[in-house]
C-alpha cells in the first residue's frame, strides 16, 4: 500500500499523467464517467465518477482517506480537462497544495475570467455575457451589434460551440449552438482578435512563474478556429515573446492562481498582446504531453504531479532559465508579478492534424509509409473505417494526429506535414453527406464553409479529354489550366495537387470509364477523398458534382 494520487479523467490527454504517477512512486485512482476510456487499463484504480460531481469526487476522496496518513490522497490532478475547479475542490477539502477553488472557478468560467481581467487592466477582448434572456433581447434590436464577434460558451473546451460570426445572418444560429454547448447555457459574446495565436503552458510556483511550452498555434477554416496544428518552440520575435509572457503573468495573477500550472491561448494584435482564456491546467492537444517533452526532455507532467504532492520540483529548479520582464508598453506600468523563468526547447517537435470530408470511413491507407520516417514519433488516429466523420466545426471532430521532432524547425514540420499527406480516408460510396459537400451545398449561416480543397482561380476549359477510361492513369490526362498550380496548390491535408493526382491513380488503378469533368470538379472540391468518391459509386454521382 502506498499513498494516492486521484487523476480527473481517462482520456488519451491523462495518459502520461497516469503514468507519471507511477514513476513518482504512488498509486493512480482515475476517475472518469466513462468507464470504457482508453486509458482506463493503466489506472491502480477506477472509480466511474462523473468529473462536475464534485460532492461524489469529496466522497471518494474521503473513502481514500479513512485508510490512514501514509495510505492516503497525496494529490489531485488533471490535464485537458476543463475540470480544474474539481480538482480544487477536492484538494481544498484535504487540505492539500494547489491553486485555490475561487481561482479555478475564475478560470473555468470565461465570463469570470474577462471579468478579472478587465478590473485588473489585463489586455483581453471586450465581450458580454448572453443567457437566454439577453439572447432573447438582442434578437429584438437587431442593430445593436457591431460584427465581427466570436462567441464561446462560457464553459466548455476543444472549440465546441466557438464561432466567428460575421454578419446579422449568422448571429442566432451561432449564439443557439454556443449556448447549447454549455453547461450552464450561457455564453460570452467577445470582439474579434486578429494577429497570431500562441499556446503556452508554465508552472506557478512559490512566487515564480516558469514556462514550460511556448508553441504557435495554427488555425484555420472560418468561421470555425480549428487547429491544424502547433510548432513548438515558436518562431515568433523574441521581444514579442517576452510581451506575451508578461501579459500572461499578469492575467495568472488576476485570476489567482499561485500553486500549479497555468496554460493560455493568447494573440499579438494589432495592440499588442490580447488573451484568449487562461485555463488551471496543462493544455490538451498533444502539447503538454507530447511535443514540449519531445522538444525539451523536460518532465512537464511529472514535474506537475509532484507540486502537487507538495514535493519541490528539483528537476525544474536546476532547467530553468531567466526570462526578462519585458511587457508591451500598454501594460508596462504593471508591477511584476512573478519571477520569471523559462525551460527552453532544445529540439523542434511539430503536431499535425488530419481532416476529412463529410461521409462514412470505408477503408485507410499510407500509414506503413508513415512508420518509414525516423523523425516521425506518434500517429495517433482518432478515426477509423466504420466511423461516421465530417470537416471539422471543432478541434475533437479531426481524425487524427501526427507529432514528429528533429533538430531544425525543417525537418520537423515537413516531416509531421509530409506524413499526414500519406494518408487516405476512403469512404463508403453513395452517402448523402458526401454528395452535399461534393456539391458545395453550404448552411446559410456558414458561408464559404467548408472550404474546397484546392479553390483555384479558374475552370476547366471545353476540349478537354472527356472520359478516363479503366486502367488510364489521371497522371496521363492533367488539363493545361492545372499544370501552374500542380506545385503550389495544396489542400487540407498537406497533398499538393500533384500528390493528390498521384494518390488517386495509386488507389484507384482499376477504375471504371469515368467522366473526367466530374472526376476534376470532385478533385477540386474534395481532394483524393472526392475522386475516389466519384469512381467508387461507379460514375453514377455524376450528374450530381
Amino acid at each position: 500500500m502506498s499513498r494516492k494520487i486521484m487523476i480527473l479523467g481517462a482520456g488519451l490527454m491523462q495518459g502520461p499523467a497516469i503514468r507519471a504517477v507511477r514513476e513518482l512512486g504512488f498509486e493512480s485512482v482515475v476517475v472518469d464517467a466513462n468507464p470504457e476510456a482508453v486509458c482506463v487499463p493503466l489506472a491502480d484504480r477506477f472509480e466511474p465518477v462523473d468529473l462536475k460531481d464534485t460532492e461524489s469526487l469529496i466522497k471518494l476522496a474521503d473513502e481514500i482517506n479513512s485508510s490512514g496518513v501514509e495510505n492516503g490522497l497525496a494529490a489531485v490532478f488533471t490535464a485537458g480537462t476543463d475540470f480544474s475547479a474539481s480538482v480544487a475542490a477536492v484538494a481544498e477539502h484535504c487540505g492539500l497544495p494547489g491553486h485555490s477553488l475561487e481561482a479555478c472557478l475564475n478560470a473555468s468560467n470565461k465570463i469570470r475570467m474577462r471579468e478579472r481581467f478587465k478590473a485588473c487592466g489585463v489586455p483581453s477582448p471586450d465581450f458580454m455575457e448572453i443567457d437566454e434572456a439577453e439572447f432573447a433581447r438582442l434578437l429584438e434590436s437587431p442593430d445593436s451589434t457591431v460584427f465581427p464577434k466570436v462567441i464561446k460558451p462560457v464553459d466548455n473546451m476543444g472549440g465546441r460551440g466557438c464561432r466567428l460570426i460575421r454578419n446579422r445572418d449568422e448571429f442566432q444560429p451561432a449564439v443557439e449552438n454556443a449556448i447549447r454547448n454549455s453547461r450552464s447555457h450561457k455564453a460570452v459574446l467577445e470582439d474579434f482578435m486578429d494577429g497570431p495565436e500562441f499556446s503556452i503552458d508554465s508552472i506557478v510556483w512559490n512566487g515564480t512563474l516558469t514556462v514550460t511550452g511556448f508553441a504557435d498555434r495554427h488555425i484555420y477554416y472560418p468561421p470555425y478556429f480549428i487547429e491544424t496544428g502547433h510548432t513548438m518552440p515558436s518562431s515568433v520575435d523574441p521581444k514579442i515573446k517576452n510581451e506575451l509572457i508578461a501579459t500572461f503573468a499578469l492575467g495568472i495573477k488576476a485570476l489567482g492562481l499561485t500553486c500549479g500550472v497555468a496554460k493560455a491561448d493568447i494573440k499579438y494584435t494589432e495592440n499588442g498582446p490580447m488573451i484568449g482564456e487562461i485555463a488551471a491546467r496543462l493544455s490538451g492537444g498533444y502539447m503538454s504531453g507530447w511535443t514540449y517533452p519531445y522538444s525539451s526532455d523536460f518532465p512537464l507532467t511529472k514535474t506537475a504531479l509532484s507540486i502537487s504532492a507538495g514535493m519541490e520540483p528539483s528537476s525544474m529548479l536546476e532547467k530553468r532559465i531567466p526570462v526578462e520582464w519585458q511587457p508591451h508598453p500598454s501594460v508596462c506600468d504593471s508591477e511584476q508579478p512573478f519571477r520569471l523563468y523559462e525551460i527552453p526547447s532544445l529540439k523542434v517537435s511539430a503536431e499535425r492534424a488530419w481532416i476529412s470530408i463529410p461521409g462514412k470511413i470505408k477503408a485507410e491507407t499510407g500509414f506503413d509509409r508513415i512508420k518509414e520516417n525516423d523523425c516521425v514519433k506518434d500517429i495517433l488516429p482518432r478515426n477509423h473505417a466504420g466511423d461516421t466523420v465530417s470537416f471539422p466545426r471543432n478541434n475533437v471532430e479531426k481524425c487524427g494526429n501526427i507529432i514528429s521532432v528533429a533538430s531544425d524547425r525543417n525537418s520537423a514540420v515537413s516531416a509531421a506535414c509530409s506524413s499526414v499527406a500519406e494518408i487516405t480516408l476512403r469512404l463508403e460510396p453513395f452517402n448523402t453527406a458526401t454528395d452535399r459537400f461534393l456539391t458545395g451545398i453550404t448552411e446559410k449561416d456558414e458561408c464559404g464553409f467548408p472550404p474546397s480543397a484546392y479553390e483555384l482561380p479558374l475552370s476547366l476549359k471545353e476540349g478537354e479529354k472527356k472520359v478516363l477510361c479503366r486502367g488510364e492513369r489521371l497522371a496521363d490526362f492533367i488539363p493545361d489550366c492545372l499544370v501552374p498550380y500542380l506545385d503550389k496548390a495544396h489542400d487540407w491535408n498537406h497533398c499538393s495537387l500533384r500528390k493528390t493526382i498521384e494518390k488517386f491513380d495509386l488507389v484507384c488503378p482499376e477504375h471504371p470509364d469515368i467522366d473526367t469533368e466530374s472526376l476534376w470538379k470532385a478533385l477540386l472540391r474534395g481532394g483524393v477523398q472526392g475522386a475516389v468518391y466519384i469512381c467508387d459509386c461507379g460514375g453514377e454521382h455524376e450528374d450530381k458534382i
